[in-house]
């Protein structure tokens, strides 16, 4: 097959109704730095045939929906069908590259669980074209996809930013299942993909130097249909949603997530960790110590917000398939941002080290506040001499691969007994590890740190000879002097 062949009058940019549209979930590095995840290999859905439209089609926003959003993409048509193949000679089985849309509801989007069948497979839901570019004439690393709303471009990026090289794909892909003649493969989205409203035009254009496809044009309209629940699941939104969809929270028109403000940050490292679990204590919070760590460096002071890690028991085909390459590990190291802490669920295993010097070097030039893991630490001295604040269990010399399988970031972990989910603000010191809510924490360290005070006005009572049957807890005599000194002050 060859791009001279491509001219079915239903989609001028296909010779034939392809069996499978295959589709790249994350693959451009700007698109996961956005989305805060970088994966270590690439993973895929499927497209129903369907779903496609050629350029100057209309895609409709179904009634009672919001979320409709644009993802321009390179495609790959596949000529030779491609099975088992290596991926020096994966491109050989590409015939020709073409834009593609890949717009998705985010409306159904927790509904599918990462499927897409519904949130991605309506009608007019992958148009694509209008021209093509021959595969023998294009560097597969030297393409360029560019986007355009209303004219405006909102997405501009090379082959040169994916993760995933295109090759790479198509030659993973073929060791699942064979590619055949027509397959096309939607190469993943770079950063700039956000919501479209009825009354929008998307145009999408993939060049190579001057050769260009031309740019695929889509117009949003507003559907008359609404969705059936006697049949299925309705359409349902949330803040996560909107932001992913949108692009940021910003762009979606909510409020900024909770940050650990400078403010806050001097509250909490102000105030003991004892002074803050008495004060979540009184709010009903009693399951929010990290237990069993300890400091590596005695009088450090922990203060950030939870990145979390997560591993699993360790089992040797899931470490041959899971902990070779930009693990999960790796990957959190990798990502950690300034002031932020890496909490690792070991499951209390002491029996082999969680992280050593390399990686805890990488959290320090990341900025990272510190790290709290409930098992052991590998190259201890050297962790220690990094200086970069660490709790943990204790030393071990053995590689990870002895007890853990690395699993997952950003995910709600157990850690030292208690629960931590990504945000949570982490605070340690040399009574423990503390997780705060951080709806709660500007309220608990306020309140820490006033009962602080008057903790030191009694101590120096006490220092001064009275009793302190009475006096601590005050009683309504001794608090009355304790509220007039602090009103005279």
């Amino acid at each position: 097959m060859t791009p001279t062949d491509l001219n079915d009058p239903r989609i001028p940019a296909l010779a034939r109704r392809p069996g499978k549209i295959i589709a790249v979930h994350l693959a451009y590095a700007s698109r996961a730095d956005q989305r805060g995840r970088r994966p270590a290999h690439p993973s895929y859905f499927f497209k129903p045939a369907s779903s496609l439209a050629p350029t100057g089609a209309s895609i409709e926003r179904p009634h009672g929906t919001e979320l409709l959003a644009f993802e321009g993409e390179i495609a790959l048509i596949i000529g030779e069908p491609a099975r088992r193949v290596r991926a020096e000679e994966a491109w050989d089985h590409v015939a020709a590259v073409t834009a593609a849309n890949d717009f998705g509801l985010y409306d159904l989007r927790e509904n599918d669980k990462g499927s897409n069948v519904r949130s991605k497979g309506g009608d007019g839901y992958t148009p694509i074209g209008p021209g093509l570019l021959d595969a023998r004439d294009v560097d597969p690393a030297g393409l360029r996809l560019r986007t355009w709303v209303n004219g405006d471009l909102v997405q501009d990026d090379t082959t040169a930013g994916l993760i995933f090289s295109l090759p790479q794909m198509v030659a993973d892909l073929s060791q699942h299942f064979t590619l055949e003649t027509g397959d096309v493969i939607l190469t993943g989205t770079p950063a700039g993909s956000s919501v479209v409203v009825p009354g929008d035009r998307v145009e999408v254009e993939v060049s190579a130097g001057d050769a260009s496809t031309g740019r695929l044009e889509t117009t949003v309209v507003q559907g008359a249909h609404a969705f059936d629940a006697s049949l299925g699941s309705l359409p349902a939104v949330n803040d996560t949603q909107r932001a992913e969809a949108w692009g940021s929270r910003e762009a979606a028109g909510l409020p900024a997530a909770p940050v650990l403000s400078p403010e806050l940050r001097d509250k909490l490292t102000r105030v003991p960790v004892a002074g803050l679990s008495q004060q979540l204590r009184k709010r009903g919070l009693n399951n929010v110590t990290i237990d069993g760590v300890r400091p590596m460096h005695p009088g450090s002071k922990l203060v950030g917000t939870a990145r979390t890690l997560r591993f699993v028991p360790g089992r040797e085909d899931l470490f041959a398939a899971r902990g070779g390459g930009y693990n999960a590990q790796k990957r959190a190291f990798d990502s950690v941002g300034e002031g932020e802490v890496i909490v690792i669920e070991a499951r209390g295993e002491t029996g082999s080290g969680t992280l050593g010097d390399i990686l805890a070097l990488r959290a320090q030039a990341r900025g990272a506040a510190g790290i709290v893991t409930d098992g052991g630490v590998r190259d201890y001295d050297a962790v220690a001499e990094i200086g970069l604040p660490v709790f943990s269990r204790g030393a071990h010399p053995a590689v990870l691969g002895r007890r853990h399988v690395p699993w997952d970031v950003d995910v709600a972990i157990g850690c030292g007994g208690t629960t931590v989910e990504p945000g949570d603000i982490i605070v340690g010191d040399g009574d423990g590890v503390l997780v705060i809510p951080p709806a709660l924490a500007e309220e608990v360290a306020d309140a820490a740190l006033a009962q602080e005070e008057e903790d030191a006005w009694i101590a120096a009572q006490v220092k001064a000879g009275h009793p302190v049957d009475g006096l601590f807890p005050m009683n309504a005599e001794w608090r009355a002097r304790y509220d007039a000194e602090r009103s005279g002050r």
